[in-house]
């Protein structure tokens, strides 16, 4: 049965990097459950309090790489407050509308549209839909970066 539970903990860490594409799917969520997995089902005894401690910090993080990202260039480039909340909604609705190329391109089309409507200027209006995309990319990679040290800390506490 513990490779069941092995099985599980091993999709749940790889779901939650599906869940970088496709927003909708809490990576947070996935990696705790891998972890919650091995806790509660494989060997409750292997994991410290100081592990738990600095997950939750990471996690913390985690979340946040992707607001942080995403707010920075939309600001950085001059854009508002509705763009920036624009380009968080149309990440999600992007991941489902044309996947993978929709997470990409939905942000930018509608932080584009806001921005016209909000600045009339074509220009600053396309610099900040390319904002929105670098700062899509520059959270992701941050996330990937995250889940990995997550991940591998993991693997470090239950190994040695």
């Amino acid at each position: 049965m513990e490779f069941v539970w092995w099985g599980l903990t091993i999709l749940l860490f790889v779901l939650s990097f599906v869940g970088i594409v496709y927003p909708i799917i809490p990576s947070v969520l996935a990696i705790w459950g891998g972890f919650v997995v091995y806790q509660f089902l494989i060997n409750p005894n292997e994991l410290s309090i100081w592990f738990w401690l600095s997950m939750g910090i990471l996690s913390v993080v985690l979340i946040a790489a992707d607001f942080i990202a995403n707010s920075y260039f939309v600001k950085k480039y001059g854009g508002s407050k509705t763009s920036e909340t624009i380009a968080g909604v149309a990440t999600i609705v992007g991941s489902f509308i044309f996947p993978p190329f929709g997470i990409l391109l939905v942000p930018f089309l509608a932080v584009l549209v806001t921005e016209l409507i909000h600045h009339k200027d074509t220009k600053k209006a396309f610099k900040i839909g390319f904002a929105t995309i670098i700062g899509f990319l520059g959270g992701s990679v941050a996330k990937v970066l995250i889940q990995l040290l997550m991940i591998g800390w993991f693997i470090i506490a239950v190994i040695f």
